[in-house]
């Protein structure tokens, strides 16, 4: 080896740890882990730093949410129409055009989202779409927190994902993470991110690692259906809700526990073992999980986390593209939430559609020994509709270990139409609606018999 290849090596395996590389890469992530990875609490409540945030601009800005919201999902549909019509040249390319140039169906999600908030926020139209439990709950509980929480999630998630934690915790869980789940390591921080902040938070990382490359086809449809579960402070909010908060860590920790079974075997079935092990087109493969025999496995971590942060946009391009985010967020992705939800909670709370679907899993409750069996079908698959759907009928049950089974069930079933089942089908990461529905049914079939055992086992 010449002297030259000797420098060479010596300089780019001590560059990563020159204190200006180190500091970019342990400042910004510190900031990340802080507002999304860990909780803490505040008077009664536990939430993540991000969390708190969203809630205090949701407290600052009160009622005017609503309002906010329809203004919002109306100028959706004004812009998208006025570019379809005019064609002007800024936004005949890129995150633009991305943003605008939608097919017929997208385009009619968009006027039927703002319709449907309008009929909601004047009252006015068919009592089905402007009811305080299908429009009402879209417009006045949903789009408020969806407005707080995506505005934020879009501007600080960068600091999380630019800047070389996710290679850190990547390079660290690779192995693993390969043998039981076939993913990549830094699709922990996907898990981390969800349980702790929020489903939604942990699909828009999945996403954004898609897009970039660092996910392919394959992977970010698992991640993204089995990852993404609710956060911690919404499991809270359950308990409260069908009144088990006595028994919130059994409850949390039968949940994770199927979760993770479900995450072993629901990416080992069809569709998601179907999916191809491609990468997303205009960027291709960006990730390298290279073996690291020649150095230790922290110190490689490390090496890739602070490379990743030296690569990292500058201030000007980071406020830009999280601008862009906000705006993609709220004009092309709310307006699809909404029109979905509505139809989703309008379905469930107005037809006997989930009734009827739910009538062969009456004697699948009465096999597992769960009392209440006819009252608690509809709840098994109500979830698919509206997350909070299932604990909504628990509450008229008298069993509490029925109570239990179903408030856990919700979780775990992952696929909310309302909320995450519409983010899927909005962004690119290719899962169409039959495959949602199949992936919430193997959900269903494999976390029940799990969560009925855990309940008779060890906890009622």
């Amino acid at each position: 080896m010449s002297s030259t290849d000797t420098t060479h090596r010596t300089r780019t395996e001590e560059t990563p740890f020159e204190r200006n590389n180190l500091l970019k890469f342990l400042i910004p992530s510190a900031l990340g882990v802080g507002l999304f990875l860990i909780p803490f609490q505040i008077g009664d409540t536990i939430n993540i730093g991000m969390g708190f945030m969203a809630d205090g601009l949701k407290a600052l800005l009160d009622g005017a949410l609503p309002a906010i919201a329809v203004i919002v999902l109306v100028l959706s549909v004004l812009a998208t129409t006025w570019i379809k019509l005019t064609h002007p040249s800024w936004a005949e390319k890129g995150v633009m055009r991305d943003m605008f140039h939608v097919g017929p169906v997208w385009f009619g999600m968009r006027i039927l989202g703002a319709a449907f908030a309008l009929m909601t926020f004047f009252q006015f139209g068919p009592e089905f779409v402007t009811a305080s439990f299908t429009g009402g709950v879209m417009l006045n509980d949903l789009a408020p927190v969806l407005l707080t929480f995506f505005f934020f999630a879009a501007l600080l998630l960068p600091f999380l994902v630019e800047f070389g934690f996710m290679e850190f915790i990547g390079s660290l869980v690779r192995k693993p993470f390969r043998v039981i789940f076939n993913l990549p390591g830094r699709s922990a921080i996907d898990a981390t991110a969800s349980w702790m902040g929020s489903g939604t938070v942990g699909v828009l990382i999945t996403t954004q690692q898609y897009e970039k490359g660092f996910y392919n086809r394959r992977e970010a449809s698992v991640i993204a259906t089995n990852f993404s579960i609710v956060s911690i402070a919404f499991s809270l909010l359950i308990t409260s809700f069908v009144d088990l908060n006595h028994m919130f860590i059994q409850f949390y920790f039968t949940v994770v526990v199927a979760g993770l079974i479900a995450a072993v075997i629901v990416p080992r079935l069809p569709p998601l073992s179907r999916k191809p092990d491609t990468y997303y087109e205009p960027v291709g493969c960006q990730l390298a999980e290279k073996r690291t025999e020649e150095m230790g496995l922290l110190r490689y971590s490390l090496t890739q986390a602070v490379r990743r942060a030296e690569r990292a946009p500058g201030p000007r391009e980071l406020a830009r593209n999280a601008l862009f985010n906000v705006a993609d967020i709220f004009l092309a992705l709310l307006p699809l939430v909404f029109a979905i939800g509505t139809v989703a909670l309008i379905l469930a709370e107005f037809t006997p559609l989930f009734t009827w679907l739910s009538y062969p899993m009456v004697p699948v409750l009465e096999l597992l020994r769960i009392p209440e069996a006819q009252a608690a079908a509809p709840a098994t698959l109500v979830g698919f509709a509206d997350m909070f759907l299932p604990a909504v009928l628990a509450t008229n049950i008298e069993s509490e270990l029925t109570r239990f089974v179903i408030a856990c069930l919700s979780l775990t079933q992952l696929i909310y139409m309302s909320e995450i089942g519409a983010l899927l089908l909005k962004s690119k990461i290719p899962l169409k609606l039959w495959e949602l529905v199949a992936i919430f049914l193997l959900r269903t079939a494999i976390t029940l018999p799990i969560i009925a055992f855990m309940a008779h086992t060890f906890f009622f």
